[in-house]
């Protein structure tokens, strides 16, 4: 594997379970060492460092886990306290530093409670002030979101994205869920067996899916796959319409419409904004003469950035 992860933004990469995802975020920081090859972070190949050298390395690599991994005999400011103890802070700088890190995460009325005490989202947010304790460069997030709910989820991720946007911190992000990346990647990379099988910005790779696994998952959030109930009732030529883009604002539908001598029935459609991006994607039954209903999806295609035929009467 060869990777390049770009200063400042947020890689998200995904994979189903055993596809190596982990073992490629411990990696980054050493936790796990690589056989062979070279793990660059700043300008620095971590491989070639002795202990005492990686321990300071390992303080500019903050890391977040799925399960929070938080001292249950400890107060919140302690949890957040520890790793700044660790890097030998005095008393002071401590005091500072973890005060203004609970401001971050909105936990600054949590400061003397005890993890029990907590909600799942809460505690969440006491790694990610101890993560960042000692100003690292790069943020490592281990399933950070996996064990959380819909409504949580989304205010980790929001609280993820001001952190990198504010902090201009690197963050790499590892899940199987395609909605996370959706949410906050700049780019992604989809794993398979050790192996990255694709790469790119999460707009390419939303519009543009090459790998069946990448469709795969695209699929678990855009679904648009009719029940066969639905498709036998269905007399006329249903498509699938992509717009990427400006394209996914126009009326080249309603115009298509105006244009021939063909009737449109919606069926499912949605617009979907990746990277403030839209991407429209609409099914749609197309009923007429068939040269009329040829002549209108060759019409869509050349307007669209993608049609597909999913049923056709004839």
């Amino acid at each position: 594997m060869s990777l390049t992860i770009k200063n400042g933004e947020i890689f998200g990469i995904v994979g189903y379970s055993g596809a190596g995802k982990s073992t490629l975020l411990r990696c980054l920081n050493l936790l796990e060492r690589p056989t062979s090859g070279q793990v660059i972070i700043d300008g620095v190949d971590l491989t070639t460092l002795n202990k005492k050298e990686l321990r300071q390395a390992r303080l500019k690599i903050g890391m977040i886990f799925q399960h929070f991994h938080l001292v249950s005999s400890k107060t919140v400011f302690e949890n957040v306290a520890f790793a700044l103890k660790a890097a030998k802070k005095s008393k002071d700088e401590i005091e500072k530093r973890v005060n203004e890190l609970l401001e971050m995460v909105g936990l600054s009325d949590k400061r003397d409670a005890y993890p029990s005490q907590l909600s799942g989202g809460q505690k969440q947010r006491v790694g990610i002030a101890r993560a960042l304790a000692n100003e690292p460069t790069v943020l490592l997030c281990d399933e950070a979101t996996s064990a959380l709910d819909p409504s949580t989820t989304k205010s980790i991720l929001a609280l993820l994205k001001k952190i990198n946007r504010e902090l201009g911190i690197t963050i790499v992000l590892i899940t199987h869920e395609m909605e996370v990346v959706k949410d906050i990647c700049d780019r992604i990379a989809v794993m398979q067996d050790g192996k990255v099988i694709e790469l790119g910005t999460v707009y390419d790779i939303f519009t543009n899916p090459k790998e069946e696994l990448t469709k795969s998952f695209i699929n678990s959030v855009l679904q648009f796959d009719l029940p066969d109930h639905l498709l036998k009732k269905r007399t006329g030529t249903i498509v699938k319409i992509q717009f990427k883009g400006e394209m996914a604002e126009e009326a080249v539908v309603s115009d298509m419409l105006q244009t021939f001598k063909v009737k449109g029935n919606i069926l499912h459609g949605k617009i979907e904004y990746i990277q403030d991006m839209p991407l429209g994607i609409f099914v749609m039954e197309l009923t007429g003469e068939p040269d009329e209903i040829q002549r209108a999806i060759d019409y869509i295609s050349l307007r669209t950035n993608g049609l597909e035929v999913i049923a056709s009467a004839a």
